[in-house]
Order: C-alpha cells, then structure tokens, then sequence
C-alpha cells in the first residue's frame, strides 16, 4: 500500500508533477496515433484520403469511449477504495473491469463490422472519400479489442499509483505506431491500410504489456480469478462513474457526424479533410490536460475518500492552472503559426491548406478557456459526482455545440461551422465556473473545523 499512502501525505505539487508529467507524456505520444496516421497519409496519399481517414474518426471515438466507460470508472473507484484503505475491495473492481473490457470489446467489434457501410455514409462519405474511410476503420475495428482492454486497464495502473508504469504503456504503444507507419507506408506502400494494420499491431503490444503488469509484474493490484466473476453491484458503479467521459465520447462521435455533414454540404471533401487535421493539432493541445486529468485523478480520489479536503482542492487549483497554459498556448500557436502546422499534414494542395488555416483560426478562437473547464467538469468525476461531470461534458460537446452547428452555418457559411466551436467553449465554460464554485462552498464548510485553515474560494482558484 505504499505507492497509495503517498497519495495522502507528500506534498500535493510534487503528486500532481509525479503523475501528470508521465500521463501527459503518454498522452502525447498516445496523441501520435492519431496525428501521425493523417500525416503520413495526408503527405502520401493524398487529401482525399485524409478526408475518409477524418470520416472515420466518429466511429474511432466510439471505441475509445467503451474503453472510458469501464477503465475511468473503474480506476475512479479503484482510488477511493485505496482510499478507504479497501485493497480487497479494489482488487474485486480490476477483476471485474477487464471482463466488462472484454464484453463490450466484442460487442463493438460485430456491430461495428455488420454497420460499418451505413455508419460511413450516414457520416457524409461520398463516392470519392468511402473507399479509403472503409479500408481504415474495417482493419482498426477488427483490432479494436487491443484498444479497449489495453486503455481500460492502463488507467488501473496510474490509479493504484504508479504514473511511470502508465507512461511507459503509452509510449511503447506511440513509438510503435510511428515507426510502423513509417515501414508500411514509405517502405512497402500499403497506403491507408498500411497506417491502420501500424495502429492495430501498436495497440496489441499495449494490451499484452497492461495484463502481463497485472498478472506477473510488480502491480500492487493482481487480477484473481475469484474477481472475475460479474457482480451487478460492482458493475453499477463502476458505470456510473464512466458513464460520464463514455457520454463525452459519444457526443464527440455524434458532433463529428453533424460538423462532417455541415461540412460536406458547406465545404465539400475538402473541408472535411481540413477538420481532419485541425482535429490532429486540437488533439496535440488537448492530450496534454487528458493527462493532468489523468494525473490529478488519483490524487484527487484518493484524498476525498480520505476527507483530506484541503488537499483536494489544492490539487484542482494546480490542475486548472497549468491546463490553462496549455490551452492558451495552442491558442496562440493555432493564431501565429497556421500555415507550419497545417504544413505538417499537407502540402501538395494549396486549397486544402487555406480551407484549413481559416478554419483553426476561428475554430480555437477561445480555446484558453477549455483547460478550465476540461480539468473541472473532470474534477467532478474524480469525487464521483458522475451526473455533475456528465453533464458539464455535454455542455461543451453536445448541449450549446450541435444547435450551433444547425444555426450558424445558415447565417455564416463554411465560417459559421468553424464558429460554432468557440461559442460551445464560452458558454460552457460559464456554467461550469457555476457548478464548481458551489462544489467549492461545500468543501470550505467541510473545513471549517479543520484548525490548518486551508479553505480556498473559487477566486483563489
């Protein structure tokens, strides 16, 4: 228990630097997944098979959020039973995971498969884009167990305490992925088929490296057989804390679906390969916060289960601020530097590049601002207040961004669909400044018997 009972005693900065700077190393290099596959397909082949490859991102995102719904809920409640100084209990949630993991691995492989062609199209293929979207997402959804099992469980590690081993995960499974996609795009030219078979192998070597840890590695947690057995309680919370980022995820397929719609009727082929990539340089800055979420949730976890509330909020004013700096810092690159991010990606066709300049420059216009609320709405996750989360993460992807995407095309065109970004981030970012100052009002009355005086407002923060 040693690596947990830090968790409540060291210094709460020394933590968060401990377990963020090797989530957001991991998530960077995880990030490469995504980012490389466009840009050596874009650079290789060309900008209609960026605009497929973008076309499946909505499912991508999909089998992501199934690996969210078990691993973050799970690794939620794996911390606060650590907490609670309840090993047996968390050993009972990591058994339990990676059946539910295995489950609906399989579940999103065959329907994945059986609708692949409807999804495709429903999502705005056309007859120049769906061939290159089917090649990819068929290889990536056949190798979607890997993924699944493979996330799920490496947030187990870094809730149980040990960020490193999470870290190296990630990094295994990102170099992997890069010099695959090198060797079977510039060297044997598989094309696109060559860049999904790169990430499926990557993925597989993470899911072996995670169990092997669990199984015969020097993992506090082991996964027993007796834990293997379903139990409906365990499995009820471990969604109902999931349910929240396995929500966000959905509602970031279904805002691909309508943004990729609006853009073919707005932009064409062309306009959706230049979300394509401004989602790849979005993902650069984003992963960054995914890891001082990541970071911070155990830490955050661990001591509301403890009622060590100081140092909770501690640790959020900390995670607010540096994920602050980093989206403002992708803000202002996206404004100064367009033309040499978007080169990364393209550089045969000139159209291409100038929808896609265009189209950052509005699209993180108030970018400084999701930092806040990304690591807040998390914030609420992490003290399992699932509902509170869930729908501080809908706010931003679903509740203010899909009308925007209805409406301000009609006023504004092509411009109106980049703009419906940056009003979600606003208006978002408002009631989430809501709901966390009166979470932060319960927590100081929690403290007023506590002699250290540690009680922090929202200004503070």
């Amino acid at each position: 228990m040693e690596r947990s009972i830090k968790l409540g005693n060291e210094k709460v900065s020394k933590l968060l630097l401990e377990f963020s700077i090797p989530a957001i190393v991991g998530m960077l290099v995880n990030s490469l997944y995504i980012v490389v596959d466009r840009m050596f397909i874009g650079r290789v082949v060309g900008a209609m098979a960026i605009s497929g490859v973008s076309l499946t991102f909505p499912i991508a995102i999909i089998v992501m959020a199934f690996g969210m719904l078990v691993g973050i809920g799970a690794a939620a409640r794996i911390s606060i039973k650590l907490g609670q100084n309840n090993k047996q209990g968390a050993e009972h949630i990591l058994g339990n995971a990676l059946v539910l993991l295995i489950i609906v691995s399989i579940i999103v492989t065959v329907l994945g498969l059986i609708l692949v062609d409807p999804m495709l199209i429903a999502f705005g293929a056309s007859n120049n884009t769906i061939s290159y979207a089917r090649e990819f997402i068929t290889i990536i959804l056949c190798g979607s167990i890997f993924q699944i099992i493979g996330f799920g469980l490496n947030n187990v590690i870094r809730s149980e305490g040990n960020p490193k081993k999470a870290m190296t995960t990630m990094l295994i499974g990102g170099i992997t992925n890069i010099i695959l996609d090198f060797i079977f795009i510039y060297i044997f030219h598989f094309g696109i088929k060559g860049a999904a078979f790169a990430t499926v192998i990557a993925q597989c070597i993470n899911m072996i490296w995670v169990l092997y840890y669990f199984l015969k590695g020097n993992s506090m947690l082991k996964i027993k057989k007796g834990n293997l057995i379903l139990k409906w309680e365990t499995v009820i919370s471990i969604f109902s804390i999931g349910m929240s980022p396995f929500a966000m995820q959905l509602a970031a397929s279904v805002v691909n679906i309508v943004l990729n719609r609006s853009l073919g009727i707005y932009g064409g082929d062309l306009a959706i390969g230049a979300m394509g990539i401004i989602n790849g340089i979005v993902t650069v800055t984003l992963m960054p916060i995914f890891g001082i979420n990541q970071g911070s949730q155990p830490v955050i976890g661990f001591n509301y289960g403890a009622e060590l509330y100081p140092r909770v909020k501690k640790a959020l004013k900390l995670a607010i601020i540096a994920a602050t700096v980093i989206s403002t810092a992708g803000a202002l690159c996206a404004h100064i530097f367009p033309n040499i991010l978007v080169g990364f990606f393209n550089k045969s066709d000139a159209n291409l590049t100038a929808i896609t300049v265009n189209g950052i420059k509005i699209y993180m216009l108030l970018f400084p601002v999701v930092g806040f609320q990304v690591v807040s709405a998390n914030f609420f996750q992490a003290i399992a207040k699932a509902k509170v989360s869930m729908f501080l993460a809908l706010s931003r992807q679903v509740i203010v961004l899909i009308p925007m995407l209805f409406l301000l095309p009609h006023i504004f065109g092509l411009n109106g669909v980049w703009m419906a970004a940056p009003v979600s981030d606003g208006v978002a970012s408002i009631l989430t400044g809501i709901f966390l100052m009166v979470q932060i009002k319960k927590l100081n009355s929690k403290d007023k018997m506590d002699p250290s005086g540690n009680n922090i407002s929202l200004g503070e923060i």
